[in-house]
């Protein structure tokens, strides 16, 4: 007699304010298994498994976990249910070390006191138990966004799984850490944990899924073997059409330069980086985790103090001592943390599209014409496929993926030379990527100067017209359109820095 599931959910319901989040959804997880949910921004991936993990009520339905009807009213019942589960947002206690918060809800282990050193001591092992070397000691406010992933999973990890639901864990690792995270996940099935697996990055699903479940609009709209379909079959499953060309075709042929970087030196993180980009050329970052990408945009922004470097836009030095300054002079910055950089949460989405370029909807003795604003935020939603109730709702409100879009979009607006792009398709589904994707290369005909980050090898050779690779806070090399491959950007990544310049 076959057992059943670990968890099995039928004919679930769920609205919010009327609009139908979930529409009679059927899903199970198995013992062993790794079953991937995939489909677009607000297809009710997430929202199918928060109810899972007793984040969110369910109206209608039924769960059962190994055969039994339960009722999830909270996330302490779904942990004790053996549920646990790593939301695309972090749930971290900043302030805290990578320890504490690991076991927040035991630190004392049943003992009535806490002993830090046999803290640090279980996190450090747990740590090391998936492949990564963090100082438990630290603070979490203090670790990369990647690393603060890590302890998410780890923190999910502390506890007795049976269940485990990783919505997209890999958005912020670079490829070394990717394979670390997979080498975890089938030592986990090997355990027999059920394992729900949601991404937007098919090269994954199909690489480590057993299952692929696709849902649309609330419903499933399929379940299949990866073994016996193929990624254009299930993005055809997502979008309702087929997929012709994931990537524009680039013809970039050279252009004045715009923004140039010379010798950017800042606090042991970034040293003595040069770069330039020409006006239509989109220049590709790449690097590990910890290579200083993030670090090196930032400080040209002025987010973070540089401590020696010069900046030049069109061959003028300028100063960014505060990123007003950037936007003063031309250059826009999507950051990779869009909760705590790239939107305003309480402000509407209306607010946060016209912010960085208030002139453009002002009069001519400075007040807001509001009209005039939600115009151009009507055309931006519609241009960027944002999926929005109403331009007045409130970004808070929105998916991971549309408060991206929405962050994308408010450089789309301003009045800009150059626009840094980090990690721009994080947490966004295929179909949205695509239209990413061609305004990245509307813009670039336009003539801006595009510098786009990316933990994606392929979006990076994809998108890219030039590759700039950086090492241990150095420039390592240079790679031109027709160098670019993973097996070359990998190379210069994991040699470390050389002389070469562009």
């Amino acid at each position: 007699m076959n057992a059943p599931p670990a968890a099995e959910m039928r004919n679930i319901n769920k609205s919010f304010g009327g609009v139908h989040a979930l529409r009679d959804v059927s899903f199970d997880l198995r013992a062993g298994e790794v079953h991937a949910l995939v489909g677009e921004n607000g297809a009710g991936k997430s929202t199918l498994m928060r109810i899972l993990a007793g984040a969110c009520q369910k109206d209608a339905g039924v769960i059962r976990i190994q055969g039994r009807p339960v009722e999830i009213r909270h996330p302490s019942v779904a942990r004790k249910l053996g549920i646990g589960i790593i939301n695309q947002e972090f749930a971290l206690a900043p302030d805290l070390s990578v320890a504490e918060n690991i076991f927040l809800g035991d630190l004392s282990d049943g003992k009535g006191w806490i002993s830090r050193q046999r803290l640090c001591r279980k996190a450090e092992a747990l740590i090391r138990s998936v492949g990564f070397d963090i100082d438990p000691r630290l603070q979490v406010r203090d670790l990369s966004v990647a690393h603060q992933q890590v302890v998410e999973i780890c923190k999910a990890l502390s506890e007795n799984l049976s269940v485990l639901i990783l919505d997209e864990p890999t958005a912020v690792l670079s490829s070394r850490d990717v394979e670390s995270l997979f080498e975890t996940l089938a030592v986990l099935k090997q355990k027999g944990v059920a394992i729900c697996y949601i991404s937007h990055r098919l090269e994954e699903v199909f690489r480590i899924a057993d299952r692929i479940t696709v849902a649309k609009d609330g419903r499933i709209v399929g379940s299949v073997s990866p073994r016996e379909t193929t990624p254009d079959a299930v993005i055809s499953l997502m979008i309702g059409r087929s997929l012709t060309s994931m990537y524009p075709v680039r013809d970039y042929s050279g252009g004045p330069e715009v923004l140039r970087v010379q010798g950017l030196t800042c606090a042991g993180k970034v040293r003595n980086a040069s770069f330039r980009v020409r006006s239509g050329e989109v220049l590709g970052i790449a690097g590990l985790v910890g290579s200083g990408r993030t670090e090196l945009v930032r400080a040209i922004f002025g987010a973070d103090p540089k401590d020696s470097g010069e900046i030049f836009l069109q061959g003028r030095p300028v100063r960014m001592r505060c990123p007003r300054d950037a936007i003063r002079h031309g250059l826009g910055l999507l950051p990779e943390d869009r909760k705590e950089h790239g939107v305003l949460l309480g402000l509407s989405v209306r607010q946060n599209l016209t912010l960085s370029n208030l002139k453009s909807v002002a009069n001519r003795i400075g007040f807001l014409e509001v009209r005039k604003e939600k115009r151009i935020a009507g055309n931006l939603i519609g241009r960027l496929g944002i999926k929005v109730g109403s331009p007045e709702q409130a970004v808070s409100e929105l998916s991971g993926g549309n408060q991206q879009k929405v962050a994308l979009a408010r450089w789309f607006h301003a009045d800009c030379r150059a626009v840094i792009l980090d990690e721009p398709t994080r947490g966004v589904d295929v179909g949205a990527r695509m239209e990413i994707y061609r305004l990245i290369d509307e813009l670039a005909r336009k003539g801006l100067a595009l510098i786009v980050i990316s933990s994606d090898l392929l979006e990076i050779i994809g998108m890219c017209d030039r590759v700039m690779v950086m090492s241990q806070g150095r420039v390592a090399g240079f790679l031109e359109k027709s160098e670019l491959s993973e097996e070359n950007i990998m190379r210069l990544a994991m040699a470390g820095a050389s002389r070469l310049t562009n």
